[in-house]
């Protein structure tokens, strides 16, 4: 009988110890739920200018890299910014984080449009650009003072914006994104290269190059080869030229190569010299970035690319080639918020009203024409 009983008051001990670690662990999960429910605030959600460092929390579910893309953003051109960075965030599920830098006077306006509307969700940084830095580097016309944009010149100081990126891609305001940025983000930089260009003589754009007296597909048509300068550094005039208002950067490669300091050169040379092509019917951004990445620069996919939009009033591509575009450029005079722009509809499916009503779009049997 003795021995009965101790073992029924073991049996019953067991089970009162069972019980109590039960009732430990099922109170440790409600506390654990009950801090979870706390901690999903919508701190990542809200409308902010910049979040150097997403909660930990956030990052660990995320579980992505972060793909800074840099665009600069002139208040006449604004509308364009607001299209581009909604048909980005839109085409993907990455971490994007854009930094878009602008002057002084266009903040204000910039962060009303962003907040106030379905992109104050977007993680964003805006940066000032100090038109000083241009000081000696540009050579202003004195019968036209505003031909020089210095926003133009903002993708020389890349490192400048994100000085902790590894990578990070630049975009002009005038194009728009229909395919996820991350395939972009991913391309791959030869070791040694700084950046990855489309070329002007690739395949889907080569036909529509802008020729003017100069050819404006290859570096005749944007150096003045009759100058000692460009002659000493032996680049053929024939080779082919890139369009710099898309690029993927290797920044770490960047900073290596001192490319700043190279493009910055080159620039204080010209106001000196005249080394660009008196021809010049692009950017005067892209003659210096010519003789810097010369035969040392990858090539994205040129559907990345789909250029030469703003070139003229008239549709050089076809609607099927325009929808299985990456990414759509308007370079050139004919800008998509204005009058004559080819494929401006398609443009415009990713424009947002400016809430202040300072920014409206143009078109033709209208003066004055903001979407609904």
């Amino acid at each position: 009988m003795t021995f009965r009983k101790v073992n029924i008051f073991i049996l019953v001990l067991a089970v009162v110890i069972f019980l109590l670690v039960l009732h430990h662990n099922i109170l440790g999960l409600s506390d654990l739920l009950k801090r979870e429910l706390s901690d999903s605030s919508p701190l990542g959600l809200q409308p902010i200018d910049f979040i150097p460092e997403a909660p930990q929390r956030l990052m660990d579910d995320q579980n992505d890299e972060e793909i800074p893309v840099v665009i600069t953003a002139s208040d006449d051109r604004l509308g364009g910014v607001i299209a581009a960075v909604n048909s980005i965030h839109q085409n993907t599920k990455s971490n994007v984080a854009f930094h878009i830098i602008t002057l002084n006077d266009t903040v204000d306006h910039l962060r009303s449009w962003l907040s106030k509307t379905s992109l104050k969700n977007v993680k964003y940084q805006i940066l000032d650009f100090d038109p000083h830095l241009l000081d000696g580097k540009v050579r202003m016309d004195s019968e036209m003072p505003d031909s020089v944009k210095p926003l133009t010149f903002a993708k020389f100081y890349l490192p400048n914006w994100i000085p902790t990126a590894e990578k990070a891609i630049y975009l002009d305001d005038d194009v728009i994104v229909q395919d996820d940025i991350l395939e972009l983000y991913n391309t791959k930089l030869q070791p040694g290269h700084a950046a990855a260009f489309s070329d002007d003589c690739d395949s889907t754009t080569n036909k529509f190059a802008v020729r003017g007296a100069g050819n404006q597909y290859n570096y005749i048509g944007f150096l003045d080869y009759k100058k000692e300068a460009i002659r000493k550094l032996s680049m053929k005039a024939s080779t082919c030229s890139f369009n710099p208002g898309v690029f993927v950067a290797n920044l770490t490669e960047w900073k290596l190569q001192n490319i700043t300091k190279q493009l910055e050169k080159w620039m204080a040379l010209n106001v000196v010299e005249e080394i660009y092509s008196r021809t010049l019917a692009g950017s005067i951004t892209t003659p210096p970035l010519l003789i810097v990445f010369y035969k040392r620069h990858s090539n994205i996919d040129p559907m990345w690319n789909v250029r030469h939009l703003g070139s003229s009033a008239g549709k050089r591509y076809s609607p099927q080639f325009v929808k299985a575009a990456k990414l759509l450029h308007w370079n050139g005079h004919f800008k998509p918020w204005g009058r004559t722009a080819s494929y401006a509809e398609v443009w415009e499916k990713w424009y947002i009203p400016d809430p202040t009503n300072k920014f409206n779009l143009i078109r033709r049997h209208t003066d004055i024409y903001e979407t609904k």
